[in-house]
């Protein structure tokens, strides 16, 4: 069993950044793929960012691609979201998670086993 917890949301103005983190527990994150997702009211969750379980790959869809940065630290069991230029319709749930199996496709929610409660990121205009 993993244990996410996400922190760093909060509110910031058009054009800012946020850190987001994501620490784990229960049991090591080595040899997971994680994912961060986001999900507006009234909007299906969507794919924001994943990362393989040695950093090496990492995967965006164009929405994010050049201003969110994933990454991770395997040893401190944490996955982090930099996020950089920030627009309004940035605003979401932010949720990181893991996957067991790298062979999964990686942008399909459905694909993760485990899940944090989330943490609010809110853009203003």
């Amino acid at each position: 069993q993993v244990l996410l917890v996400e922190s760093g949301g909060g509110l910031v103005q058009d054009g800012g950044s946020l850190r987001l983190s994501c620490a784990a527990s229960g049991r090591t994150l080595y040899g997971f793929v994680m994912g961060w997702f986001r999900q507006a009211p009234g909007k299906e969750r969507e794919f924001g960012a994943a990362i393989s379980w040695n950093g090496g790959t990492t995967y965006y869809p164009d929405s994010v691609k050049g201003r969110f940065t994933i990454s991770r630290d395997n040893a401190k069991n944490t996955v982090y979201l930099q996020m950089n230029s920030l627009k309004p319709e940035d605003t979401a749930v932010y949720y990181c998670a893991a996957s067991s199996d790298y062979r999964r496709t990686w942008y399909d929610a459905t694909n993760y086993d485990y899940w944090g409660q989330g943490t609010q990121v809110t853009v203003s205009s």
